[in-house]
């Protein structure tokens, strides 16, 4: 294995199968919880909550379940695998702290400009010719996923938002980024010695599991940012501060719209014109080149010699 706090018997290739795994455990037992969930906030039956989960009086069970769902789908089985793998599971997920301020804001930045390349990416996937009868299915779940954030997203008050910050910013961002970067990414990676390969096949499935075919491109290009985060930052903290600054500028901006008299549905329009799509790919083109200098600098004054020199195989 990696490192001296590896367990016996323990590889990769086993490790990313247990994560699989145990997501699939964890789908099913987050759906059990919510069922708990819904019976018990509502008081109505499994039947009906198909029928009544997008009604806006049950948006905070909505909210709920959904925390909870993510919870046993991400967070649990990463747990759970490193901890199998590793006698220091955070650490393996790499949760630490090698990295500095500068980092932080250049994230910042990063994220802001992946915005408007997000929203030119999402005109180029409407565009792209599909079978009729796949068009059919997927606009169908493009209905039913715009119809959950719809409810999801209704911010009304202050503190509706600083909710929202946490249950549909923090959340998801902490959650999904324990499975994709400080899981999937990282065993893929130390595996095949290949980071784009790690980084394309966890974003690839990164979109998938959204189910949203007129958001795959886009949320394949965010997930390809995050993972060079990752990769370059080596600490899991960087990708879910970048993930929770994507999330909440998506949550600011209903907000903001909302208050000022707009649909949520006008709130969420993310076009963007194609050649705003291509300045921000340069702008966030010319900010990598100075955080992969600025993090590898402070890796080699923060992270420990013997650690930095087994990093050194698998980390550029």
């Amino acid at each position: 294995m990696y490192d001296i706090h590896s367990k016996p018997g323990a590889n990769y290739v086993s490790g990313i199968f247990m994560l699989i795994g145990m997501a699939c455990v964890g789908l099913f037992l987050g759906s059990l919880a919510s069922f708990a969930i819904w019976i018990l906030m509502t008081g109505k039956s499994v039947m009906a909550m198909q029928e009544n989960m997008y009604n806006p009086a049950y948006a905070n069970v909505l909210k709920i379940i959904q925390l909870v769902s993510t919870f046993f789908v991400f967070f649990i089985p990463s747990w759970i695998t490193a901890k199998m793998l590793s006698k220091k599971p955070f650490q393996l997920l790499r949760f630490n702290l090698y990295f500095s301020f500068n980092q932080l804001g250049i994230v910042f930045l990063i994220m802001l400009g992946s915005s408007p390349l997000v929203g030119a990416l999402t005109e180029l996937n409407k565009v792209i010719p599909i079978p009729s009868k796949w068009a059919i299915v997927f606009k169908q779940m493009e209905e039913n996923y715009n119809e959950q954030v719809t409810l999801m997203a209704s911010v009304k008050t202050w503190g509706d938002y600083f909710l929202s910050l946490l249950l549909m910013a923090f959340a998801p961002a902490l959650f999904e980024e324990m499975l994709f970067r400080g899981g999937l990414q990282n065993l893929l990676q130390k595996w095949s010695k290949d980071p784009w390969l790690a980084i394309g096949v966890t974003s690839i499935i990164f979109s998938m599991i959204h189910f949203s075919w007129y958001g795959f491109i886009p949320r394949v290009a965010l997930s390809v940012i995050l993972g060079l985060i990752f990769y370059y930052s080596g600490s899991i903290w960087l990708s879910i501060w970048g993930h929770f600054i994507n999330n909440a500028l998506a949550v600011t901006q209903i907000f903001y719209y909302t208050s000022k008299g707009k649909s949520i549905e006008e709130a969420m329009n993310d076009t963007t014109p194609w050649y705003w799509g291509l300045m921000a790919l340069a702008g966030i083109v010319l900010l990598f080149l100075v955080f992969h200098h600025i993090a590898k600098n402070d890796r080699k004054n923060k992270v420990p010699p013997e650690t930095l020199s087994l990093e050194e195989q698998w980390l550029a």
